[in-house]
C-alpha cells in the first residue's frame, strides 16, 4: 500500500510509523504495547480490506483515532491535538465536545 501524504508525496506505507505515533500519544497511560500493536494491526487489517493500492495519510489517521478512542480517550485527545494540528484552547474544547456526545 501506498500512502499519500499532504505535501502530496507518496510513500510505501510503515506500520512501524503508526506503532510509533501511538507510543507517543500513550506515553505515560494505561495502554500496553500489546493494545498499540493490536490498534496499529487494525489499522493495517482496515486498509488491506479497502483493496486500495493508494490511500491518504488523512484515512490512516481517522482510523487510528476511531479505533484509540476505544482504547484510551485521553490519549484520543493528544493524538487527535498532534494529528489535527491544534493551535488554540478553543479546538481541544471542541473535541472535548465531540467525545462527550458519544
Amino acid at each position: 500500500i501506498m500512502v499519500r501524504k499532504k505535501d502530496g508525496k507518496l510513500e510505501r506505507f510503515d506500520l512501524n510509523k503508526i506503532i510509533r505515533g501511538l507510543q507517543k500519544a500513550c506515553e505515560k497511560r494505561p495502554v500496553t504495547m500489546e493494545q498499540i500493536h493490536d490498534l496499529a494491526d487494525k489499522v493495517r487489517q482496515d486498509l488491506m480490506m479497502k483493496g486500495k493500492e493508494e490511500v491518504s495519510s488523512e484515512e490512516i489517521g481517522d482510523l487510528v483515532m476511531h479505533y484509540l478512542k476505544e482504547v484510551d480517550r485521553i490519549d484520543y485527545i493528544r493524538f487527535a491535538s498532534v494529528y489535527r494540528k491544534f493551535e488554540e484552547p478553543e479546538d481541544f474544547r471542541q473535541l472535548l465536545l465531540e467525545v462527550k456526545k458519544q
